[in-house]
């Protein structure tokens, strides 16, 4: 028998087909709980790690992908950009693909989190002289380690199906917590793997080796995923001292090169997070406006309420913006639980080893998160998304220590409960205006909500609805550029352009380097008439954001405006290498072409324009009056009804139709 089944391991007598039942179930209940998740579109900061990076794009350069931008999510994490390019390459922008990784990736980790608390469970007793259950719950039922694969398929399926997962699930870029979670558990997984080995008489020394270098492989990965992966190195050694070893001096004894390996890890991160500096692009950390000591005393009540939401998952919160803390006597009694529950996690490592183990878990995962200042979110459920397991495995363990196997049912009807809420908050995640209207329902005062239910209102044309949350957003952060921004977005549509330009140069009052304001001032200032102003905002938009597909289709249309038609053309190519799928820039290149003479190149880039987008009536007029003047009468009659189809009003259209229609009637003059 192949060592990899381990025969005389804590499972030799366990029938093989309980395992695959559990993992099936697991697999089969993760599926329906975010069947309905596969069109939710790109929201919040997914346009800039997806829709604008344009590090995902042909040609692919690995250089490229290892170097995401630092301002982005993906900045410094460059495993989540080379998976979300093979995204881009299979499907482009669909948002299905990127579901479906997303839950392939959730998925694996619910089968990993069961293999390591099933074999955890299992070894418990066997390599310590304490009984476990007294140490978690006081209890001395020695029967832990034979409900080993119950206890572990009711955690993971659990965890699986939590709704405080949706956010790391659903919200497409947050694939680097999930990825990073799928990793760190991998990391123990092998380890545990290669440390059974060791337990085990006969084990070829390859077999400890292959799993030491799995466990090593996947710690370096995970660094290259998200820096929250830095505790887990420590916990691979705590964890050798609770399950394994008499101490730390044992264990550090018995496997150094495993750890120290493990450690050499650091090094990687290190250097990735050099790569995008300290502050993650002025988003996070020193230098990025965030008062350190501000900043830790929201962390108490936001510790607590990450506890609540583990038990009790409701309201659920996609945004909760910059929730600060104006009186620190306010956040006392939460200061006073969480201080109270790490120094018991202090001591339980000493007297209680594994409830400290669960303790250690809790606050590691939450650590880097809760102790690096950003001045734009004081909270997020994302940040739970290993640390929940902590939690789901005192509660189950110590409901299984009270109770035993009676406690089957309630264990489902919560697993089914949970996956209903699941699937119910998935549908707050179906539009961007329904997540964006959930969140204000639940933080009125977050501006940036209020923005985005505005920016979602514009987005489907919404303009008057959109204006009073874009003020409201701005009267909630009269300091914040994004805000002034949005607004003049709202005021341009509505023609009120001197407004508009007023919030736009507000943005860049606060905010020099806003590349978006800079382009959308320059788009306001060309329509003013005023183009050669425009041009150089424009220019330093393209300067601080490269390559940005909108930036050279207003560069395109300005010097166009201006008679400068050559470099009007190399900026439209360029908008549509960045885009293929831009229809507008399609057409606007074409009038560029027809007005430069090249009629032949103008026709083709029509075409392409009303191929990509067929109810574009101006493009099939374009295309219709080009054909017209290159004689070819037939197919510019056939655009010409198109135009009608989408204009029945359009007069020119009716008349040039007429017209040529006339010519090709037998008499007609040609």
């Amino acid at each position: 028998m192949s060592p990899l089944s381990e025969p005389t391991g804590p499972f030799a007598a366990e029938p093989r087909w309980k395992v695959v039942l559990a993992g099936a179930l697991i697999v089969l209940a993760g599926v329906a709980a975010y069947h309905n998740s596969f069109a939710g579109p790109f929201v919040f900061d997914d346009p800039l790690s997806i829709g604008e990076n344009l590090t995902l794009r042909p040609p692919w350069s690995l250089a490229a992908l290892l170097s995401p931008p630092a301002d982005a999510t993906v900045g410094g994490r460059p495993l989540v950009n080379v998976t979300l390019a093979v995204n881009y390459a299979l499907g482009g922008t669909e948002v299905w693909g990127y579901h479906a990784v997303n839950l392939v990736i959730h998925v694996l980790a619910g089968l990993t989190l069961f293999g390591v608390v099933r074999r955890t469970i299992a070894n418990v007793g066997q390599h310590r002289r304490m009984p476990p259950i007294r140490d978690l719950a006081g209890s001395g039922d020695p029967a832990l380690h034979s409900d080993a694969t119950f206890l572990a398929f009711i955690i993971a399926l659990l965890w699986t199906l939590h709704p405080l997962q949706t956010e790391a699930v659903t919200y497409i870029v947050q694939r680097t917590e999930s990825l990073m979670g799928l990793f760190y558990l991998l990391t123990l997984y092998g380890f545990i793997r290669g440390a059974a080995g060791d337990e085990t008489i006969g084990t070829p020394p390859w077999y400890r080796r292959a799993w030491y270098g799995f466990s090593f492989g996947a710690c370096l990965l995970g660094m290259a995923c998200k820096e929250v992966m830095v505790s887990a190195p420590v916990m691979v050694l705590l964890y050798d001292r609770t399950f394994l070893a008499e101490s730390f001096a044992e264990a550090w004894q018995r496997r150094w090169r495993v750890h120290l390996s493990l450690a050499a890890t650091w090094i990687l991160l290190g250097v990735l997070v050099a790569s995008i500096g300290a502050n993650r692009g002025g988003t996070t950390g020193i230098g990025s406006g965030a008062s350190p000591g501000a900043y830790w005393l929201t962390q108490f009540p936001a510790v607590m309420e990450y506890l609540w939401l583990s038990l009790w998952p409701y309201p659920l919160v996609f945004d909760y913006g910059a929730e600060w803390v104006r009186h620190a006597v306010d956040v006392v009694p939460a200061a006073l639980i969480v201080i109270l529950l790490a120094a018991g996690t202090l001591v339980a490592l000493k007297r209680r080893p594994i409830l400290g183990f669960l303790g250690a878990w809790f606050f590691a995962i939450l650590g880097p998160s809760s102790l690096v200042p950003g001045p734009r979110q004081t909270m997020a459920e994302h940040r739970m998304y290993l640390a929940l397991a902590a939690v789901l495995t005192l509660v189950v363990v110590g409901g299984w220590a009270w109770a035993g196997r009676r406690t089957l049912v309630a264990w489902l009807a919560l697993a089914l409960g949970f996956g209903g809420l699941t699937v119910a908050r998935n549908e707050v995640y179906r539009t961007e205006l329904s997540l964006w209207r959930d969140t204000v329902a639940r933080r009125p005062g977050n501006r940036w909500a209020q923005c985005n239910v505005g920016m979602a209102l514009y987005e489907q044309g919404r303009v008057a609805e959109a204006l009073p949350h874009f003020e409201r957003g701005l009267k909630l952060g009269p300091d914040d550029p994004a805000a002034h921004n949005d607004l003049g977005l709202a005021l341009a549509k509505l023609g009120r352009l001197p407004e508009a330009v007023a919030q736009y140069e507000a943005a860049l009052q606060f905010e020099p380097a806003f590349a978006e304001a800079h382009n959308n001032l320059g788009l306001a200032l060309s329509e003013l008439n005023r183009p050669v102003e425009g041009l150089e905002h424009l220019r330093t938009a393209l300067r601080l954001r490269p390559g940005l597909a909108t930036v050279h289709f207003n560069l395109g249309n300005t010097l166009a405006q201006l008679g400068r038609l050559d470099e009007a053309v190399a900026h439209f190519l360029e908008a549509i290498r960045s885009n293929p799928n831009d229809a507008a820039a399609c057409t606007n290149l074409g009038n560029v072409l027809a007005h430069a003479g090249r009629i032949a190149e103008a026709i083709r880039w029509y075409e392409t324009a009303a191929r990509l987008d067929p109810g574009d009536a101006l493009a099939q007029y374009n295309l219709a009056m080009m054909l017209a003047q290159v004689g070819r009468t037939s197919e510019a009659i056939e655009h010409f009804q198109e135009v009608l189809r989408l204009r029945p009003d359009d007069t020119e259209a009716r008349e040039n139709l007429m017209r040529l229609q006339a010519v090709l009637r037998p008499g007609g003059t040609r």
